[in-house]
């Protein structure tokens, strides 16, 4: 099996188990693992990246883990340069930017914007036409779809009004939303967007502005922190999270 296929092979291995909140506290503490998914986010297979921003997106998913992550050596950094490659897909730069979110973000600068989606199912063409609406939109953090009630959970910036997202959306002529927000006796209610009440939203031309500046590490690359270990310690990393998978998962 080459270098790479065995990259992707530990890289899935850890995703899987971030997957689990039971073991999240283990991958963390462990010396090897955080250094060594943090080394993959650089790494020339899209799909190694993505499966070590899905497991980095799990682990600080563990509130515990956050300032560990948040403070090891390269995170941040590469978490942000993931976000500002002009050839990382958009759904990988919205992962990158939602891992970044919680761990260097409090939840006063953002908030949750539920959408009722009419037109939206389970067809590819749907589900990119709201993906690419709302990628073009500066403020925007993260989506998550509910395909099976025909909702997204939208992440945004505090000064981003909900409206935008759905001039957005409506501007399709194929999708139409509406904000799902609590009645007063509890349950819940949708409200349209109405036509012409919300201007349009800043377009992103290139990368969402997911976070605050104060809150983002350095832009530029060349001012970079030099990490300890290359891909060349490739081989050496997958040696030492292949031992922590057999010590702690698989007896």
């Amino acid at each position: 099996m080459s270098g790479e296929m065995d990259a992707l092979a530990v890289v899935n291995q850890l995703r899987d188990l971030a997957a689990d909140p039971l073991n999240r506290r283990a991958i963390v503490e462990d010396h090897g693992c955080l250094p060594g998914l943090i080394l993959f986010l650089d790494h020339t297979n899209p799909q190694v990246v993505y499966s070590a921003l899905l497991a980095v997106r799990y682990l600080a998913e563990c509130r515990a883990n956050r300032e560990k992550m948040k403070d090891e050596l390269g995170m941040m950094l590469s978490l942000q340069n993931v976000m500002q490659k002009s050839t990382t897909p958009g759904e990988t730069k919205l992962l990158a930017s939602e891992a970044q979110f919680f761990m260097g973000s409090t939840n006063k600068r953002a908030k949750t914007v539920v959408l009722h989606i009419d037109g939206l199912d389970d067809s590819q063409a749907r589900r990119g036409m709201c993906e690419e609406a709302l990628l073009k939109i500066r403020g925007v953090i993260s989506f998550t779809f509910q395909m099976a009630v025909k909702r997204c959970v939208v992440r945004i910036r505090s000064d981003l009004k909900a409206e935008a997202l759905g001039t957005a959306i409506n501007s399709t002529k194929v999708l139409t939303a509406q904000q799902v927000v609590r009645a007063e006796d509890g349950g819940e209610r949708m409200v349209p967007f109405h036509e012409g009440v919300a201007a349009p939203a800043e377009e992103n031309t290139d990368i969402p502005d997911y976070l605050p500046e104060d809150e983002s590490p350095s832009q530029d690359p060349d001012k970079a922190v030099t990490r300890v270990g290359t891909m060349a310690d490739g081989s050496g990393w997958l040696s030492t999270a292949a031992n922590f998978l057999t010590r702690s998962f698989y007896w």
